[in-house]
């Protein structure tokens, strides 16, 4: 394909600094973008006219849904990026079957998440909240100096990493300077691939026990909604932690909220289960939870590693060269 018509379809709101002008540019160079402006419908004769002439098609956070429509009205269509991660409720599966390539930039989204979970985990460690809490409250240093003399830090802590998914591994590679014991639960790992991860694979009850710190990087199937419930949630060791960076619905959040008012756990929750708590949740209120609004992800300047990434896959198409994250139809039932 040789300089291809490009259109944009995402929610600008929610999309700002994905494609910077150096992005643009070199979208310029491959192709012809048909409106800098990005489509938020997909309905209006605007968009009907742009999408008759579209042969790659840049989706993003706030796309339209591409489905049999889209099929009808973009006859030309080769191509989808979508820059961002999970293209699930984004693009239908008759687009497999059309024959047109999709890829994503899940790969770029993982960089950010993994680097939030690193950063919870090494204040988890630490027992940073804690320490910050008694220390705005006293205003004096008597219970935080007591605070140093338990059994806290990160030196030889043992973690819990749920899921060798993109994002775990990339946690993984994160963890390797530093001095953890790292088990990993994960049916599709085996024990060899476990250790060359550099972890030690167990089920799922032995990491709960075992587990110091405990980080979530499963997909949100059907087979793991709710894989983190009452059973799993007794066997964690008072003082531990929960880090949810992947799906609100991997934990059972009534048992969850039900074991955090007891005190015997803390958690670092970024994903729930509505993605927003209702304003009434304990969430909000609970001095054990450190609550932040889905943000793990890429936010403001981050963002652009996603364009450049989708830029980059469409380079490759526009050379015929084989695209690197491209998703494929029997993919969508382990993805996220």
């Amino acid at each position: 394909m040789k300089y291809p018509s490009i259109a944009l379809a995402m929610q600008p709101s929610r999309t700002e600094h994905i494609l910077s002008p150096d992005a643009f540019r070199r979208l310029g160079e491959v192709g012809r973008v048909l409106d800098p402006e990005p489509l938020e419908c997909f309905d209006s004769d605007l968009a009907k006219r742009i999408l008759a002439e579209t042969e790659v098609l840049i989706t993003g956070w706030g796309s339209p849904y591409v489905g049999r429509q889209v099929l009808a009205d973009a006859p030309r269509l080769r191509l989808i990026a979508h820059a961002a991660g999970t293209v699930k409720g984004i693009v239908d599966e008759q687009i497999f079957d059309a024959g047109i390539a999709v890829t994503h930039a899940a790969e770029a989204n993982s960089v950010p998440v993994a680097e939030f979970t690193l950063a919870a985990i090494i204040f988890a460690g630490k027992q940073v909240f804690r320490f910050r809490d008694l220390y705005v409250t006293d205003r004096g240093r008597e219970q935080t100096h007591a605070m140093q003399r338990l059994a806290i830090g990160n030196y030889r802590r043992t973690l819990g990493i749920v899921g060798a998914s993109r994002i775990g591994r990339r946690v993984i590679e994160l963890l390797r300077p530093f001095e953890y014991n790292v088990l990993l639960f994960d049916p599709t790992v085996d024990a060899a691939e476990a250790k060359r991860l550099g972890t030690e694979k167990v089920d799922l009850a032995t990491l709960m026990t075992r587990s110091d710190i405990i980080s979530l990087h499963a997909p949100s199937l059907p087979s793991t909604r709710h894989m983190i419930g009452d059973k799993e949630l007794s066997l964690m060791k008072g003082g531990a932690t929960l880090i949810n960076t992947a799906r609100g619905a991997l934990i059972d959040e009534a048992a969850l909220l039900k074991t955090l008012a007891t005190g015997k756990i803390d958690a670092i929750i970024d994903v729930t289960d509505p993605e927003v708590p209702g304003k009434a949740s304990a969430f909000y209120k609970l001095p054990n939870v450190f609550l932040t609004p889905h943000i793990a992800g890429a936010v403001g300047l981050e963002r652009g590693r996603l364009g450049d990434m989708v830029v980059d896959e469409i380079e490759r198409f526009v050379n015929g060269e084989p695209l690197h994250y491209q998703i494929l139809r029997r993919d969508l039932e382990f993805i996220a």
